[in-house]
């Protein structure tokens, strides 16, 4: 078994869309290298800067990126290795590759908690006016608003709780 670390620029640009490792970040690596009987299982664990574009406010932002994965490098490869051992060496690129783009979220926000964007206008909205802002029924659908009577909600609750009694909500307050 032999542990390396080693840190790597990206050669060109891993993901697309919000979230991106861009072109000459640098890779922080720790590999873990094992003989098996089949061939030389790869461990590795990935830490560097993530790019991204807020999902819902649209900022860009940076933050802390890592991941891990696990390759076993065949020495006779077969149609399901999708790796193999190139007489004493590996080729690490194409796992990494496939692991930090498919780990890559995506819909980064910039925090949990962000409001996003205002649908009306478009602006940012701040997180109290988010918290508060009641939400207008469209008119299309105002006129449904008179089929529902006041506590409506209650008594749907209670026919829920009440359905093995063979009583109706209104039977079931008189």
């Amino acid at each position: 078994m032999r542990e390396r670390s080693r840190t790597v620029t990206v050669p060109e640009k891993l993901g697309e869309s919000l979230a991106e490792i861009p072109e000459g970040v640098e890779l922080d690596l720790d590999v873990r290298l094992e003989s098996v009987h089949e061939g030389i299982l790869v461990s590795a664990e990935v830490d560097t800067t993530m790019h991204a574009q807020c999902g819902r406010c649209l900022k860009d932002f940076t933050t802390p990126f890592q991941v891990e994965f696990q390759e076993l490098f065949a020495y006779t490869p077969t149609e399901a290795d999708e790796y193999e051992v190139h007489g004493d060496h590996v080729d690490l690129e194409p796992p990494l590759r496939d692991a930090v783009v498919l780990a890559l979220p995506f819909q980064p926000v910039c925090r949990p908690d962000c409001p996003g964007l205002d649908p009306e206008s478009g602006e940012l909205r701040d997180t109290e006016a988010a918290a508060n802002n009641s939400v207008e029924i469209d008119p299309r659908w105002a006129a449904l608003a008179g089929f529902a009577p006041e506590g409506a909600a209650t008594n749907a609750v209670e026919a829920e709780v009440d359905h093995g009694s063979g009583e109706t909500p209104e039977s079931a307050s008189k």
